[in-house]
């Protein structure tokens, strides 16, 4: 059965060449079919392989298939297959890309209705592509084919981006995005080599078998490179900038982005190659230092963004560092469950956006809208339970995944589990703030605005609904052993993934008692930050962060990093950029090849003078050329004689 699951990447292979090619000729009917079919076709095949790998792993059993389609490179000293890997980690992963890509692809029919027939075909294009390549990344069975994948959603981020490039600043924040990811990029592409000299061979497999021939100094190396990877793709302290920026590209693509594709791929990453950072506890330490500050200062941008997509941008960077802080502390299955639950109300969160934005016609400051609960019951009750799930109320998914990373911080520093409860209350704050401000209180509209505030189709609210009700119940499979002894059955499910990291780190356990009192004061604090968001900005105007100072200022200003980097990078770089454009290329080689030009240009006007036409200028020239002839011919004998009379 596994024989199949080549065509998950397949059909949206297909259906980016039918929509691509196609786009001038077919009808918007016709590429959503098909555009939304495709996904769909390899959703339902996914389902398929889950479903086998849960028939051949039941009681925690290793189920682990390679499909090999053909050698990708074969030299003497290594041969890389162009392969796939079946098993629990990348079975899980293909149902949230292909099934939140379905309801992402089917929203985008109704959302994307108004452009143009050949630009909805060129966007379901390169919607498809965006699959196809985060697929190859998590089916590949070596590092290669993880980094053609990898490679291949920083193309598509950045086409999805910038898909409006008629808008300049659109095309800085595409340009912005790929060019951040390149950063990351080198990491990862200097760790692959570095096992390939080391090893010989990139595939999983062998890689984690042969683990024990690398020093702790090639380990540490390697895994640092790949975390670098991962801070590019997963938008992480200091290369976190360009996701924020994203919001650029239509609503659905944020919603992509940031619930199934691209922000995940370094997640997914850290897992599978789970053996090599639990050999190296100094990565792990920095992976953890660096998950928990980008976790606290991402939410505390959060608090004063007024776009609502800035909002939901910086919360996702916030939860990407919770599951790197999971992962810092060896809480592999954590960190997984998280971005489990995460796709499901990070993507409802966007898309109920999205169809905010659109009743609104195209605004998106959040200090414009109120009481749209009135006008958009559906999308106000689902993102409503958005907002639950995120904030980590029982018993909505977030509670679960986030306790678990939490509780496995407390046994790794209770400082740590601290400060990161600091940014959940935060969380709690902002996504409560932001839905107050957007549904309660009253309209701060435009009466245009208000008069034309409707609900979105069924082809926006269905995938709202169906988001709604997974963000509810997905936490139940991971049931935590104080509610339900041996009930998390993630943790079983993934057990054979990390079976060795297991064995290997030294595993901690909260007590019970110890645990409930974890769980009781971190919900009682969250529902009193949700408390407090309503009544700060039920009732509020629009006049009040116009005398936003000291650290409103600053955090409305997103601590002015940006600024910081355009000061010590980018400007610098367009200077000295422009010192070699106008100094070395005009004046310089330009210069040099342009002068070359004028010298033989000139020259030869010169000469064409001598050709009068005249038969006495002619005759001159010749008695003239004579006399030097002779001239040179007397100095060369004089000084042959010369010679002669010396040696």
């Amino acid at each position: 059965m596994s024989k199949i699951a080549f065509l998950v990447p397949l059909f949206p292979l297909v259906g980016f060449l039918i929509n691509g090619l196609g786009r001038k000729y077919l009808s918007k009917t016709a590429i959503g079919v098909i555009g939304s079919g495709v996904i769909f076709c390899s959703f339902v095949t996914s389902c398929i392989l889950f479903q086998q790998v849960c028939n051949e792993s039941c009681n925690e059993q290793t189920f682990h298939a390679v499909v090999t389609l053909f050698n990708f490179i074969k030299v003497d000293a290594f041969t890389i297959p162009f392969a796939f890997q079946i098993d629990q980690l990348s079975v899980l992963f293909l149902l949230i890309i292909t099934g939140i890509g379905f309801l992402i692809h089917l929203y985008s029919t109704a959302y994307m209705k108004e452009e143009e027939s050949h630009h909805f075909g060129r966007y379901f294009a390169y919607l498809n592509l965006f699959v196809f390549s985060m697929l190859l990344l998590v089916m590949g069975a070596n590092y290669v084919i993880m980094f053609i994948g990898w490679e291949g959603v920083g193309l598509c981020s950045y086409l999805l981006i910038g898909y409006w490039f008629k808008n300049n600043q659109y095309n800085y924040a595409a340009k912005k995005a790929f060019i951040m990811n390149r950063i990351g990029d080198l990491g990862f592409l200097l760790a692959v080599f570095w096992i390939l000299f080391k090893l010989g061979t990139v595939n999983y497999g062998d890689v984690f078998s042969n683990v024990a021939k690398l020093s702790a100094f090639d380990i540490a190396a390697i895994t640092m490179l790949l975390f670098v990877g991962a801070m590019g793709k997963s938008a992480q302290i200091p290369l976190y900038t360009w996701l924020p920026d994203a919001m650029a590209g239509p609503t659905p693509v944020s919603a992509l982005i940031h619930a199934a594709t691209m922000v995940t791929a370094g997640i997914y990453m850290i897992a599978r190659s789970n053996i090599l950072f639990t050999l190296a506890p100094s990565t792990q330490a920095i992976i953890t230092i660096v998950g928990l500050a980008t976790a606290v200062f991402a939410a505390t941008i959060a608090l004063k963004q007024n776009d609502i997509k800035k909002v939901l941008a910086y919360s996702t960077v916030s939860q990407l560092g919770y599951m790197f802080l999971g992962l810092g502390v060896g809480a592999y299955t954590g960190a997984v469950f998280h971005v489990f639950t995460h796709a499901f109300f990070k993507a409802l969160l966007f898309l109920g956006a999205g169809s905010v934005i659109h009743a609104m016609h195209h605004e998106q400051d959040i200090r414009k809208m109120g009481n749209l609960k009135k006008y958009m019951p559906i999308t106000h009750i689902t993102f409503l339970l958005g907002c639950l799930a995120i904030a980590g109320i029982p018993p909505f998914s977030g509670f679960f995944s986030k306790d678990e990373i939490l509780a496995a911080v407390f046994t790794k520093n209770p400082i740590y589990y601290y400060i990161a409860v600091g940014g959940a209350l935060m969380t709690a704050f902002y996504m409560f703030r932001l839905y107050t401000l957007t549904f309660l209180g009253q309209f701060r509209g435009t009466s245009e605005q208000e008069h034309h505030l409707h609900e979105s189709p069924y082809s926006m609210t269905i995938p709202l609904i169906v988001l709604a009700i997974l963000s509810v119940i997905a936490g139940f499979i991971g049931i935590p052993e104080i509610f339900a002894p041996d009930s998390h059955w993630l943790e079983h499910f993934l057990a054979p993934i990390f079976k060795e990291s297991t064995k290997l780190a030294a595993v901690h356990h909260v007590d019970h008692s110890q645990e409930y009192l974890m769980m009781g004061s971190v919900t009682g604090l969250v529902i009193l930050m949700i408390l407090i968001a309503l009544i700060l900005y039920k009732k509020y105007t629009i006049k009040e962060d116009e005398t936003s100072w000291g650290i409103g200022k600053l955090l409305t200003n997103k601590w002015y990093i940006d600024e910081l980097y355009n000061a010590i990078i980018v400007n610098p770089m367009n200077a000295f950029a422009g010192f070699c454009k106008n100094t070395i290329e005009k004046n310089g080689i330009d210069g040099i090849v342009n002068g070359v030009g004028k010298l033989v240009s000139y020259s030869s006007r010169q000469l064409r003078l001598l050709q009068s036409g005249q038969v006495a200028s002619y005759l001159l020239i010749m008695i003239l050329s004579i006399v030097v002839f002779f001239l040179i011919w007397f100095n060369d004998l004089t000084i042959i004689r010369f010679l002669n009379n010396i040696f």
